[in-house]
């Protein structure tokens, strides 16, 4: 099988270049943030507002979660709850950022994650699947962008949903879980050793996955 891992911080496009570049490829796409995300919908679900060592303790070994594709949509089923509509939900989002923090959340996801790749050709994207998930991936690329083009894009996407909010806002929060992921005690988000460090500031999507395309079918090529 073979393996593409894509990392990169908030806002970089890694989620939607893996899409796209495993549809070109014809490879399977694993959200793996979706998978943190679902958990994230659990503890809620649970009414589980403080996250330290004893909450996750208290309720870990009642998770079960599971990944069902329904018409090509990846759907994230946790203890028999499928939370796929909920996973975009900013509170989800801050709450998943949270638990990823805990080694006894990372073991859950960190089988899912592996079992999925020795069954498919796959991509993956987070931000350690270089460097602790699939560190033998056949690819490995570390996607970036400079600051204010990344909270741009994300401003441009939230502002949809949420008419009110500001770039200064998207720029102020995208700086804090920046520096939140880089310190991180277990998986803090970091190149691997041998990533391809692309930084799209100044190409589209379009011209981004052609080269993650051409590099990847070039190092099969030598292979």
């Amino acid at each position: 099988m073979y393996n593409i891992a894509i990392d990169g911080p908030v806002g970089s496009g890694k989620s939607t270049l893996a899409k796209m570049l495993a549809k070109r490829l014809d490879f399977h796409f694993l959200d793996t943030g979706a998978l943190y995300r679902g958990m994230a919908c659990y503890f809620r679900y649970k009414n589980i507002v403080e996250i330290n060592e004893n909450s996750i303790n208290s309720i870990i070994d009642e998770i079960t979660v599971k990944v069902k594709f329904i018409d090509n949509v990846q759907h994230v089923i946790v203890s028999g709850i499928d939370f796929t509509s909920n996973l975009r939900e900013e509170e989800i989002s801050m709450l998943s950022s949270k638990i990823s923090n805990y080694p006894q959340i990372r073991d859950k996801i960190l089988d899912i994650q592996r079992d999925f790749a020795k069954e498919y050709d796959c991509v993956l994207e987070g931000r350690d699947i270089g460097t602790v998930v699939l560190p033998n991936a056949d690819l490995k690329i570390y996607l970036t962008a400079n600051e204010k083009t990344r909270a741009q894009r994300r401003y441009e996407q939230d502002k949809l949903k949420n008419p009110n909010i500001s770039y200064q806002e998207i720029l102020k929060d995208l700086k804090e879980r920046d520096f939140e992921n880089e310190h991180r005690k277990i998986a803090p988000l970091r190149p691997a050793e041998d990533s391809v460090i692309i930084d799209n500031s100044d190409i589209n999507l379009e011209q981004t996955c052609d080269l993650c395309e051409n590099i990847f079918k070039q190092k099969i090529a030598n292979k």
